[in-house]
């Protein structure tokens, strides 16, 4: 049954203006269709493609959104990619063995970036991002300690999971979803990440395991990942109990290895049993993208991992998705190629270079103060000096908005409630054209804000930290 098509609009810059175009005039209601609901009937890929894109105009540009670690520029070449692979599923793998191939090696790559022990023998996967990534080695460590457990012939009832308080949302989510007991260990004021000297207190033989992480969302920051394993040595010496540690990279471990080579936080550490990364960020590819590698095949559980061969073929799958884009997969295979060693390094080398000049410039413009200046990952924190009084940084968040800039303001964890600050992301595309552009904002907003009365200011909301 053919679909009918009712007027089509010419799609040029010099349509005429829909509410005089004679031939919508006669059909009003077809411009009136429900958006919350099914329309009754098909109408016209241009007409409805076009309604689409002029709804999409009042998102704001990704380019200038410094809340997201997220990728928002891409080759050509790599886009094109993407296009070319968009509706094959990875799956699917007997019908895509290629990407399925590039998988694997992507994987390799990544072991051996990780100084896996025996790059061959680690265990990993692509998913759909860091957050099913840390779901699968959460689940790999509560199934490892279960074992030594039931082996022991004692309780698996009360599993616990020890972690900072600036881990992202996703831990919370395990968490909740595969009933481990959280156990944050909270801020203090001028610490605002994990640390060594605060980990073991919250530890027991009920501990599954340790979350490090490297790069923190709240202000880029990294854990100590190498002193908290030396912690755990400690504690397993003292105690007899051998606690595994993650370590959520997402952001941080397609950075580290790049430009902080003598760093310890990766398989060089024989405490590290799993790390994920997100491909989706510092590996360049647009959003649907992560990776989890586990150190060897002991360090996910073999009934974690499933066969099915109807798709045609057996295949092993130990990922929370089944159906996934092979597109993703394919985009990181040819960043991998394209930039090379060299290539990943002087992109992640000219965003930490971006990141540092902007927040000296920042700290120097006033009243603003730093939290962190962008010498880990490139993005930084930083919050109005005390005494200010004028405004808050929830007022220049808003003010920036309106500029097109999408800065985000928010609170950290109690007990450091009181700490509320604005946090910049440089990611590739940022330009330093861009750069000198926010710089002049920043300051003229600053200029405008200090020169209002605080009741003139109006109220904001105070949302949480982007990812």
């Amino acid at each position: 049954m053919a679909i009918p098509h009712t007027g089509v609009l010419p799609d040029t810059e010099h349509d005429t203006p829909i509410l005089s175009s004679p031939a919508l005039r006669k059909s009003d209601d077809d411009l009136l269709l429900p958006t919350d609901e099914l329309p009754h009937s098909a109408s016209s890929p241009d007409v409805i493609s076009r309604r689409v894109r002029d709804e999409l105009m009042l998102d704001g540009n990704a380019r200038l959104n410094l809340a997201t670690f997220v990728t928002t520029w891409m080759e050509p070449q790599a886009r094109q990619l993407m296009a070319e692979t968009a509706e094959k599923n990875l799956a699917d793998r007997a019908e895509y063995p290629q990407i399925t191939a590039m998988e694997d090696r992507c994987v390799r790559m990544l072991a051996r970036l990780w100084h896996a022990p025996y790059p061959d023998q680690a265990r990993g996967c692509s998913t759909t991002g860091s957050s099913e990534a840390a779901m699968l080695a959460g689940l790999a460590l509560k199934r490892r300690w279960q074992a030594r457990r039931r082996a022991q012939g004692k309780d698996t009832g009360r599993p616990n999971l020890v972690m900072g308080a600036n881990v992202q949302v996703c831990w919370k989510k395990f968490a909740n979803y595969f009933e481990v007991e959280p156990r944050y260990v909270p801020m203090e004021p001028g610490r605002y990440h994990l640390t060594a000297d605060t980990l073991t207190a919250y530890c027991d033989d009920n501990t599954i395991g340790v979350v490090a992480v490297l790069g923190s969302t709240l202000d880029g920051s990294y854990d100590p990942v190498a002193d908290i394993c030396m912690a755990l040595d400690g504690y397993q010496a003292a105690t007899g109990t051998d606690i595994p540690v993650h370590v959520d990279g997402a952001s941080g471990a397609l950075v580290a290895p790049f430009l902080d080579p003598g760093l310890l936080w990766d398989f060089q550490l024989e405490r590290i049993a799993s790390i994920n990364a997100s491909g989706h960020k510092y590996g360049h590819v647009f959003p649907g993208l992560g990776w989890a590698l586990w150190r060897n095949a002991e360090a996910l559980p073999d009934d974690l991992v499933f066969e099915v061969d109807y798709l045609g073929g057996r295949s092993p799958t130990f990922t929370l998705n089944f159906s996934r884009p092979g597109a993703h997969v394919v985009a990181q295979y040819y960043n991998f190629l394209r930039y090379g060693f060299e290539g990943f390094r002087d992109l992640a080398e000219r965003s930490r270079a971006t990141a540092r000049a902007l927040s000296a410039q920042v700290q120097s413009m006033g009243p603003y103060e730093l939290i962190t200046d962008g010498s880990e990952l490139p993005a930084f924190a930083f919050r109005l000096a005390p005494g200010t009084s004028d405004f808050t940084v929830f007022d220049v968040s808003q003010a920036m908005r309106a500029r097109g800039w999408q800065l985000p303001a928010y609170t950290f964890p109690a007990p450091c409630q009181d700490v509320s600050v604005l946090r910049l992301v440089v990611r590739t595309g940022f330009t330093t054209e861009l750069a000198r552009l926010f710089l002049s904002d920043l300051a003229q907003v600053t200029r405008q804000l200090r020169a209002q009365s605080p009741r003139t200011l109006p109220r904001v909301l105070h949302p949480s930290p982007a990812t």
